[in-house]
């Protein structure tokens, strides 16, 4: 079976068909996501939020994102799986290709994603120029939250503004799709409408080229926390801690294991 690359992402949105994306860290969940038309499997940093208990992104490492996207593509047959490169992990041309190229010979991933504008254009356009493909990553940028917090881009006009030049500075260097992340959704519309590589948007608004949500957000998995951007399709932290709750009564009373379950 043929996996998805760039360039069929970047076919499906000249046909005008809607990207869907997904933030996502294991093989068996990548095997479902991988069954259910999702065109990217996005092994993103948040690993270090959802599956590694750490307050932010930042602590996350190369290892850390190589061992969970290999697994994305062990479990997955037709998506794009890219890899996300973690903070400082591309602060030089020279690191970005080496930990590009882990992404790709050693997990087996179709691209690489890095947050910025046009501060990164310069090392996107080389590591596209040697054969790797970038997605882009601008608006709330969580490597660099200690600078600039978790808020909503392009509320000002100078933000908005800087917004289309970062886009338009990323797609001229050769990245094949920009993540928008937290921008308002008018400013999200016009960056879609000013360049000619799809957006995808978390948090920007139904005017992007596709979506991408992280898979424990929309199955509801973390208890507590429900984002605003994201929808949940499913409250499974309660259907599992449920199961978890029986379990450990049918234990205490001497109900499991049964006959059944006994050799």
């Amino acid at each position: 079976m043929k996996r998805v690359n760039a360039r069929d992402i970047l076919k499906k949105y000249r046909n005008d068909e809607k990207i869907v994306s997904l933030s996502l860290y294991d093989s068996w969940m990548a095997s479902l996501a991988d069954q259910s038309e999702t065109d990217i499997l996005l092994v993103g940093d948040s690993l270090g939020m959802t599956v590694l208990g750490y307050d932010s992104t930042v602590p996350v490492t190369m290892d850390d994102c190589l061992r969970h996207a290999a697994a994305v593509v062990r479990g997955s047959q037709k998506a794009l799986v890219i890899g996300d490169l973690p903070f400082a992990s591309y602060s030089t041309f020279e690191d970005a290709m080496k930990n590009s190229a882990r992404f790709l010979q050693e997990a087996g991933a179709g691209g690489v994603k890095l947050e910025g504008g046009k501060a990164v254009a310069p090392i996107v356009e080389k590591l596209v120029q040697n054969g790797v493909p970038v997605m882009g990553h601008i608006g709330i940028l969580p490597q660099s939250f200690k600078n600039d917090g978790y808020r909503v881009k392009g509320k000002s006009k100078s933000e908005a503004v800087q917004l289309i030049e970062d886009a338009k500075r990323l797609e001229a260097a050769g990245a094949f799709s920009i993540v928008l992340e937290g921008v308002a959704s008018d400013v999200a519309k016009i960056v879609t409408d000013e360049i000619s590589i799809p957006t995808i948007g978390i948090g920007a608004g139904v005017g992007c080229s596709g979506q991408i949500q992280v898979a424990h957000d929309i199955l509801g998995l973390i208890e507590g926390f429900q984002p605003k951007h994201a929808k949940q399709f499913a409250n499974l932290a309660e259907t599992i801690k449920n199961a978890f709750l029986s379990y450990s009564k049918d234990i205490s009373n001497g109900s499991f294991p049964g006959d059944e379950n006994t050799f």
